[in-house]
Order: structure tokens, then C-alpha cells, then sequence
């Protein structure tokens, strides 16, 4: 088997005996790395250390990614203004955490003679969200329901903006300040 020691070196090919002789001469632990290789690989190392990083990695990975999930909001066709302002201002905050957001719009009764009422709402709805967002399913109609599937648009376009309003602001505030100081000096001028 072709052997690498604890520092990365290869120490060449060896056997068993002599590799488990060396893993023990150090106090470390001898592991098969690679069994399907022409000569097997061993690697003289901590094992349980090993053992600990791979599960940290792995901890910190699971971390990085974002659960991503899907939250619905439930329409009416005859739904008043500002119920309407309400909840779209609900899908606009799921929508900048992130989520995915179910827009359903609900038909009863007579209400399923006039789709196109529902069509309007849906479309009003993607006029107040504007830019931020994607249809990732186009409204359709299943039974008494109308659904359609929005997606936040990529978040690094959002990022530019909020640093540009940010670097806007201080300037602003510098140009009040220095205003506010000129006329100040002119009082004492006179």
C-alpha cells in the first residue's frame, strides 16, 4: 500500500505491518483514503480529529444554504383597497427574506362566471410589487382557485442599490451641515 504520513509527505510503498508500526511509532491512527487505487492509499492521522473537522464542514455548509419556502396569500375578487395594500405588503416582505409567495384567489359561487376579475387583481398585484419580483408560474385556473407563483429576483441587484442610498445620504446631510454652518458665520459678520 503507498503510505503518506501525518505531514502530507509520502513516505512510498509499504506494508500493512510496517505502515501500522509507523502510524503507532507517532501515536496517530493509520486510514485507507483511497481503497480503489492500484496500490491502496494510507494516510497516518488523527482519526477522531478527522472525524471532528469533516463534521465541522459539513455544520458550517449547512448553515450557508437558505431553506427556501413557499408562503401562500389568499385573495377574493371583490377584496377592498386596503386589505388588498395590506397584503401586498406582506408579499413584499416575504418576497426581500427571500421566500417564494403563492398568490391564490379564491372563487365563490357566482364569482366563477367572471375570471377576469381575478386576472385583474393578479396583475394589480404584480404592478404594486414591481421589478423585485419574478413569475416563476403564470396565473391558472384550478377549479375554484386561481394560482400564480412569485420569486424574488436575484438578491445582488438589491445590494448596489441600498449602498448607493446609503453613500447618498451622508452627502446630503454634509451639504445641511455646512449650509447651516455659512449662515451661521454670516450672523456673526453682521
Amino acid at each position: 500500500m503507498r503510505l503518506i504520513g501525518a505531514d502530507g509527505v509520502q513516505l512510498g510503498i509499504k506494508s500493512l505491518p510496517d505502515a501500522l508500526e509507523l502510524a503507532r511509532q507517532v501515536d496517530l491512527d493509520l486510514v485507507e483514503v483511497a481503497p480503489l487505487a492500484d496500490p491502496p492509499v494510507c494516510r497516518i492521522m488523527d482519526y477522531g480529529k478527522f472525524r471532528y473537522e469533516e463534521s465541522q464542514k459539513a455544520k458550517e455548509s449547512r448553515k450557508k444554504t437558505t431553506q427556501v419556502t413557499i408562503k401562500e396569500v389568499k385573495f377574493r375578487p371583490k377584496i377592498g383597497k386596503g386589505d388588498f395594500d395590506t397584503k401586498v405588503r406582506h408579499m413584499h416582505d416575504f418576497l426581500e427574506d427571500g421566500h417564494k409567495v403563492k398568490v391564490t384567489l379564491q372563487f365563490r359561487g357566482r364569482e366563477m362566471a367572471h375570471p377576469e376579475l381575478g386576472s385583474k387583481i393578479l396583475d394589480a398585484v404584480l404592478e404594486q410589487l414591481g421589478e423585485a419580483v419574478k413569475v416563476e408560474t403564470q396565473a391558472r385556473l384550478e377549479g375554484r382557485n386561481m394560482t400564480m407563483v412569485l420569486a424574488p429576483e436575484k438578491k445582488t441587484a438589491k445590494k448596489p442599490e441600498k449602498s448607493a442610498n446609503k453613500s447618498a445620504a451622508p452627502g446630503v446631510g454634509a451639504q445641511v451641515a455646512s449650509e447651516s454652518g455659512e449662515s451661521h458665520a454670516e450672523n456673526e459678520d453682521k
